[in-house]
């Protein structure tokens, strides 16, 4: 599996510790099984989860990236209604 991100380098920082630097559009190639990925996805939370799923949808969907710029140009123009506006009984 490979896996898009930085290859990270150990670099001396400021302090002459080493830190991990690279380039964000290099390759790091693990060895990751589906049962890890599960259980890795299981230990987060439920915000650190819907974070994942959004990440994932902007990266796999242009619409989805698109149809964000648009919710938030029409916020910035006062395109908007309130839940009661949206959801009221006539």
């Amino acid at each position: 599996m490979a896996i898009r991100g930085a290859r990270l380098q150990a670099q001396p920082n400021r302090k002459g510790q080493e830190s991990m630097t690279g380039n964000q559009n290099d390759i790091i190639q693990l060895e990751i099984t589906r049962q890890q990925i599960i259980e890795a996805v299981k230990k987060l939370s439920d915000d650190e989860r819907e974070n994942l799923i959004e990440d994932l949808l902007a990266q796999a969907s242009p619409d989805y990236l698109e149809s964000i710029r648009e919710a938030r140009e029409d916020y910035r123009q006062g395109r908007v209604l309130t839940h009661n506006e949206v959801f009221r009984k006539e």
